[in-house]
């Protein structure tokens, strides 16, 4: 067996079958972080086994480190479950390197970090290897490896890369948000399993949800969360309880992906706060994403009476 670092093994136990939603950064029209509505929301997260800031969901590389701060430093006040906290490159201060933002987690309170396929190194397994090599042995937090789909920024890790990156001690499991590939899915999965017991197979993967989770994952982390968050955790209590209302379940969880995982992707950070808005997580000025494409309205009216059934399901 692959050695695995104690406190690597102690998250992936604490995550292991639940739910650590990968959160919104309420955010006003002008790209400011709306301190009213982070606290509020922050608030309803906190019943979680896990939760995720700076996550592509929260727009983790479009901030700045003052928010970047404050938002960390908001939902670390607000849980005692575990944080996790996404490292990017970042575009809004690209002279800060990843290294630095992982530090940054640390001293902020994060119980990890979740490392993103760094663009500019596409195609250089070495470097990308000695990017996570250099965050775990500097930085000394678990790592969640984060198999991205390219439409969303990433790029596929070959698996001799994976089983390099598996191999670093402090390396907890890796999070797949491969949006409509099965095969990358599955095989990734299976090789975590077969090579690397102990480690986490965590379903990030809003539009196979329930496949996924048939297929072997272990835990999820899914932006799908960031709003009607009880219908994620209910998904996976179901499966891991072998409940026939599984299958329901996993429909609901299939129509609320429909209408705010579409085309252009880009355009589901912008679906999901319009459904926490609706969800009265937050309110209308802090529903906005400044960094996504322009949506026309009749997508917000579709995004509503979404995320209206999902409430009325949960009742």
């Amino acid at each position: 067996m692959v050695p695995i670092d104690p406190a690597a093994a102690a998250l992936a136990e604490q995550l292991r079958g639940g739910l650590a939603p990968a959160v919104l950064t309420p955010m006003t029209a002008d790209r400011e972080v709306h301190v009213a509505d982070l606290e509020r929301y922050a608030a309803g997260f906190g019943a979680y086994p896990g939760l995720a800031v700076w996550a592509h969901t929260g727009r983790g590389p479009y901030l700045t480190g003052a928010q970047r701060s404050l938002v960390l430093r908001t939902f670390r006040a607000a849980t005692e479950a575990p944080i996790i906290a996404g490292v990017a490159p970042s575009v809004a201060e690209p002279e800060t390197a990843p290294v630095t933002i992982a530090a940054q987690a640390a001293e902020l309170g994060a119980n990890a970090v979740m490392v993103f396929p760094p663009p500019r190194l596409s195609g250089e397994p070495r470097r990308i290897y000695e990017l996570h090599y250099q965050i775990a042995v500097e930085v000394g937090l678990p790592i969640v490896l984060f198999v991205l789909h390219a439409e969303a920024g990433g790029y596929p890790y070959p698996p001799s890369l994976l089983r390099d990156l598996l191999s670093i001690p402090q390396v907890a499991g890796i999070k797949l948000a491969t949006l409509d590939s099965a095969m990358t899915c599955q095989d990734t999965i299976r090789l975590l399993h077969d090579e690397f017991p102990g480690r986490l197979a965590i379903t990030g993967e809003d539009r196979m949800f329930g496949p996924s989770l048939m297929w072997g994952a272990d835990a999820a982390l899914v932006g799908i969360a960031a709003a009607g968050a009880e219908l994620s955790a209910r998904l996976l209590r179901t499966w891991y309880s072998h409940d026939d209302a599984f299958v329901g379940v996993s429909r609901q969880v299939d129509e609320f992906s429909y209408a705010t995982f579409r085309a252009p992707m880009e355009g589901y950070v912008q679906r999901m706060a319009w459904a926490a808005e609706r969800e009265g997580l937050i309110s209308a000025a802090g529903a906005y994403d400044p960094f996504g494409p322009p949506l026309p309205a009749a997508e917000r009216d579709s995004v509503y009476a979404a995320i209206d059934r999902v409430l009325a399901g949960s009742r």
